[in-house]
């Protein structure tokens, strides 16, 4: 597919214009970097980082059945979501995989807003469609109505008081707030795909670029860099956080995949629910992360193999981490391999290098909000 037929942010000639390295990501013309993969790096876990993530999906659900479907089609339980509060979640299978990981927002009284995977955003919408019918609810897809900057890193809310008065310092993890800044509607949430502390702020596209810049600009006193997807994904992969096509997909069990805390079976009936219990009770597989013992990059699809050397699973995700100076990866193991200190082997090339399991997540900070 060529640049040209590709999706395109709000920010994509930004981006251009300022020699960032694209990429076809999911369909979207997407910045990898705009410099150094360390530097935009390094930048989040020190300072402060902003991404463009327009290219994420928006579904609106509203009305008076609003929670029951939400209820039905995902695993966590919506009735615990006060207005003002976001939470993690996932659009489940009949067999117990995931359609999607999403963020469910609840704004007001049977009013939700969920933030899904750009490549997933069509399917998820027919498919809570489909599952609509038993209940009626209004479901729209939102996606064009915004678009979405990622804020992140210990200096964010500096950079954020620096421009605005919105109590950005008082916003507790996982919550948000509706406001204006420099007088553009902004839904401004505490959350985060980078292990750092951060905000996003959804604001309409036309508003993109002002916003865009003036944060760039209140933050360059605060060392702030634009970042793209590889300092992402080196970000996300150190917060032990998954990526859907790496450590989630329709046959991967969300028990198996370490996501149990978001599976709530006492709510009642939902969609996947029998599966995922006969998965909990005898997962076949965990996924586990784990260090190199011997110098090698993992990449995802590297086979492991076990101590008789042989192919026992394979590398969801895995990089140097530039914060640990560290090759460090996440995969899917048989139970008996996924205990902390176990070992294993991965297929580097045409060398098999010795691993360890290691605790998730391999950095995390610790939150006072």
């Amino acid at each position: 597919m060529s640049s040209t037929t590709l999706n395109k942010t709000p920010l994509h000639d930004w981006h251009l214009q300022s020699g960032a390295f694209m990429t076809d990501f999911g369909g979207w013309h997407l910045p990898v970097r705009y410099q150094s993969d360390k530097q935009e790096h390094q930048a989040v876990r020190e300072a402060v980082g902003l991404f463009d993530v327009s290219h994420m999906g928006e579904l609106l659900v509203e009305g008076a059945s609003a929670a029951d479907l939400l209820q039905y089609t995902t695993c966590n339980d919506i009735s615990k979501i006060p207005v003002g509060a976001a939470r993690y979640n996932a659009l489940t299978t009949p067999t117990g995989g995931a359609w999607d990981d999403l963020l469910v927002y609840h704004l007001a009284e049977e009013h939700y807003l969920l933030v899904v995977n750009a490549a997933n955003q069509d399917q998820d919408f027919n498919w809570l469609q489909e599952q609509n019918s038993r209940f009626g609810a209004n479901l729209r897809n939102v996606g064009s109505d915004y678009a979405l900057l990622a804020l992140q890193g210990p200096l964010a809310v500096d950079v954020l008081e620096s421009i605005s008065d919105l109590p950005v310092r008082d916003l507790r993890y996982y919550r948000f707030l509706e406001g204006e800044l420099l007088g553009c509607p902004v839904l401004l949430s505490r959350t985060g795909y980078t292990a750092s502390d951060g905000f996003e702020l959804y604001l309409s596209p036309q508003h993109a670029e002002a916003i865009w810049t003036k944060l760039l600009e209140g933050g360059a006193s605060f060392g702030i860099e634009p970042c793209g997807l590889s300092a992402r994904d080196s970000l996300r992969l150190e917060g032990g956080l998954h990526l859907y096509g790496h450590e989630l997909g329709q046959d991967i069990s969300l028990y198996e995949a370490g996501l149990g805390w978001i599976i709530k079976p006492e709510k009642g009936d939902f969609i996947g629910k029998e599966a995922l219990l006969r998965s909990k009770e005898n997962p076949q597989r965990k996924l586990v992360g784990f260090q190199m013992q011997e110098f090698g990059i993992p990449r995802h699809g590297f086979p492991i193999l076990n101590q008789e050397e042989q192919t026992v699973g394979s590398v969801t995700s895995g990089l140097l981490s530039p914060t640990l100076n560290a090759p460090i990866g996440m995969a899917y193991v048989p139970t008996e391999l996924s205990e902390i200190g176990s070992t294993f082997l991965v297929q580097v090339r045409k060398r098999r290098l010795a691993a360890e399991v290691v605790r998730l997540p391999f950095y995390q900070i610790s939150r006072s909000t």
